[in-house]
């Protein structure tokens, strides 16, 4: 158990050593200085021409906001007609068939809006052509959506009077040819040469030590994974996501694939100091985010690591800790590990089974998607904790009896009301998501479906309970896991989850790119000595609980009536 904790420190050391160069990097990309990746600016010019895109013409917030919810739209209507017609499409060895117009539905937005929350299994559900020329598309296009948006607020707090903040298109086609593909390559070499498919063959017919004869898939996955870690997708090629022995082999791959989904979000943070020359202010919120980390893995280290008490009762040993639903390469600590950094950092992938986990864990985890700010997703966390930033302003303003201000900027009220509206939001569509699959559970049970609600809970009590909040809580935070316990691949799950999928991706993005613009197109006020110090410990402690508090009381009832009542009941 002590090798495992080593693992995991020395994976997060690893992680943090190499976000700081990363984040140097990423800051020259945007400002437009020098770098080694300046070989790919002709084939950046060429789609340019092609597209008839001028990338010095500078944008608005709105101009950029528009252009954001334009393309998405577009890849969402492309990919929603190729899944559903996939069986007549090329690059299908297995003959996998197309996806029924609720499920193409649920699918296309889940990756549109990088949560990739499957309601179908790798190896059946999609082709080779829709892995690739789908999915793993949108992972590269909405892993770039989310940064383009954190990097107009980067510059919008920059400057100190603007409306001008940059081109989107630009800041869009670098993160991917710069920053994501580079990654990912490098990320998909060391998966393929630790022996991670990557060719374009069918299953293969593998006669097991048992002597049964099994079909096991495979596919050019490598690429598919790189990207679904990079870009904090978190969809496997594989339906048991990276606890399957051919997406995440050995214990080298566990830590290339943690490395890839922490660095980026980590980075992005320092880059926020870097690029608006204020590396205090970045620090104090890379302390809160680390701190909030470190509340959420302990709790759920300590609890895999103990094992299950109602186990423990029947008088059996568990010497490695709480082993249902882990793999024997990773351990409870591990696996402990990956399921709290998955869920703050809105990957969703796995290594084990987030349904088998125990209690705290499952609560760890869901308070980690209802937060959404400890490192989060590729931009869009510091996003929602950008949000929170401007609560905590507000508040510390009226506390003190003066006009709050943030970065030379006044505060004032139409700016609150839509971090009011976006803070309200996650609670209303995970909360009324659950009390509805509630209702129509406990009235309609057996309503004549293709699967009937009775079918839906393979976990009874407050266990099922989670799994429905889990379910909304997963698609709100674009996060993608789930407590595989519930029968979601349905129309009511496909289709309410989806609508949940929409609000919960764009809203949240609309809502600070919009503050961010309304606040840097105002009169800069040079600071003062009455100015709030963002950058200090007591502003940093002042976010912490205004977001620990917002989060109790959004969700403690809820929580209370699924992880909590099953901890007690052990």
């Amino acid at each position: 158990m002590t090798t495992e904790i080593l693992g995991v420190i020395a994976t997060y050391g690893l992680t943090l050593l190499l976000a700081w160069p990363l984040a140097r990097y990423i800051v020259k990309v945007f400002r437009g200085d020098k770098t080694w990746s300046d070989f790919m600016a002709p084939l950046e010019r060429l789609f340019f021409k092609i597209s008839g895109i001028n990338p010095k013409e500078e944008m608005t917030w709105k101009e950029h906001l528009k252009a954001l919810l334009t393309i998405n739209m577009v890849w969402f209507v492309y990919a929603f007609f190729v899944l559903m017609f996939q069986d007549k499409l090329p690059l299908n060895p297995d003959g996998n068939p197309g996806q029924s117009a609720d499920l193409a539905f649920n699918t296309a937005i889940s990756f549109v809006v990088n949560c990739n929350l499957q309601h179908y299994s790798g190896e059946t559900g999609v082709t080779y052509f829709t892995q690739l020329f789908v999915l793993a598309f949108l992972q590269f296009v909405s892993a770039a959506t989310g940064i383009a948006a954190l990097i107009v607020v980067f510059k919008a707090m920059k400057e100190k009077t603007t409306t001008k903040l940059g081109n989107f298109w630009d800041i869009f086609l670098k993160t991917i040819t710069r920053i994501l593909l580079p990654i990912s390559v490098v990320i998909a070499l060391i998966l393929v040469f630790n022996g991670t498919p990557a060719s374009f063959d069918g299953k293969d017919t593998v006669v097991t030590m048992q002597g049964d004869t099994v079909n096991v898939s495979r596919g050019p996955a490598a690429g598919f994974i790189a990207i679904k870690h990079v870009g904090t997708n978190g969809g496997g090629w594989f339906g048991a996501n990276s606890a399957h022995p051919l997406e995440n082999p050995s214990y080298v791959t566990w830590m290339t694939e943690m490395f890839a989904q922490v660095v980026i979000p980590i980075a992005m943070v320092f880059a926020l100091g870097m690029f608006i020359n204020r590396r205090k202010f970045a620090y104090v919120i890379f302390g809160v985010m680390t701190i909030g980390m470190i509340c959420l893995l302990v709790p759920t280290m300590q609890s895999e690591i103990n094992g299950n008490p109602a186990i423990a009762h029947m008088g059996i040993q568990q010497a490695t800790g709480a082993m249902e639903g882990k793999e024997v390469r990773f351990g409870p600590a591990a696996t402990g590990y990956w399921s709290t950094v998955t869920t703050i950092i809105s990957t969703g992938s796995v290594c084990g089974w987030h349904d088998s986990t125990m209690p705290m864990t499952g609560m760890m985890q869901l308070l980690g998607m209802m937060l959404n700010c400890f490192y989060g997703g590729c931009g869009v966390g510091i996003l929602n904790y950008y949000i929170f930033i401007i609560i905590a302003v507000f508040i510390s303003g009226l506390m003190v009896g003066r006009t709050p201000e943030l970065m030379g900027h006044k505060l004032e009220a139409r700016e609150v009301k839509i971090a009011a509206i976006i803070t309200l939001l996650s609670p209303f569509l995970i909360l009324a998501g659950t009390a509805l699959s509630s209702w129509v559970l406990a009235h309609h049970p057996d309503a004549n479906w293709a699967m009937k609600p009775s079918a839906w809970l393979n976990n009874p009590n407050y266990h099922g309970f989670s799994e429905m909040l889990y379910e909304y809580t997963s698609a709100n935070a674009n996060n993608g896991s789930g407590f595989e316990g519930l029968g979601d691949g349905n129309v009511f799950w496909n289709v309410t989850t989806g609508f949940v999928l929409i609000l919960g991706r764009f809203l949240p993005i609309i809502g600070p790119v919009a503050i961010a613009g309304l606040m840097a197109s105002k009169k800069y006020i040079p600071a003062s000595a009455g100015t709030l110090r963002t950058d200090s410990i007591t502003f940093g402690a002042m976010t912490f609980a205004v977001i620990i508090i917002l989060t109790a009381l959004s969700y403690f009832p809820a929580l209370a009536l699924g992880p909590i009542a099953e901890y007690f009941s052990l």
